[in-house]
């Protein structure tokens, strides 16, 4: 896992792109997501139009209204296959097909490495430990690993994009 590199393009994702969003995380993409905000809001697509603008993301959405309302700033992504949604990102440059595992695939905040105790300390960590990698999200309190779950996700997104290389 390394820090995220800076030029790199930032993204907010409406609610329709929520394994997108985890996907975009686990490339190293600093991505927030609209399951974020509070539901029923009837500004919501306002509200991710302002957080574009102001935080100089690039919005994703399935909603082609949304898409028109942002213009430059946004991405329509018709399809609902999120692997072919990555494909489109990689296609228009928005994306380098990397997957990097250096952001909490939850709250998008950046990883560190996990302290013994941490490791220790959750009940979920595998039992055999030797050779592996851990690292820590300092907000949500998850301890990561690349394991089975990884190595499936990791082919999920090379079936998709197959010059995918790990970082």
């Amino acid at each position: 896992m390394s820090s995220r590199p800076e030029g790199r393009a930032r993204f907010v994702a409406d609610r329709m792109l929520g394994t997108l969003t985890r996907y975009l995380r686990l490339m190293g993409y600093d991505t927030l997501s609209a399951n974020a905000l509070s539901p029923g809001n009837p500004r919501e697509d306002t509200v991710l139009l302002s957080i574009a603008v102001s935080d100089g993301r690039i919005l994703l959405t399935r909603d082609a209204e949304l898409a028109r309302r942002g213009g430059e700033r946004a991405v329509y992504l018709a399809s609902e296959d999120p692997t072919e949604q990555v494909r489109h990102l990689v296609a228009m440059g928005l994306v380098v097909p990397s997957l990097r595992f250096d952001r909490c695939s939850l709250c998008n905040t950046p990883l560190r490495p996990a302290k013994k105790r941490e490791v220790e300390g959750a009940d979920y960590a595998p039992k055999e430990r030797q050779g592996l990698s851990f690292y820590w999200c300092p907000l949500c309190r998850r301890l990561y690993w690349e394991g089975s779950h990884t190595r499936r996700i990791r082919r999920q997104i090379q079936d998709a994009v197959p010059d995918l290389r790990a970082d």
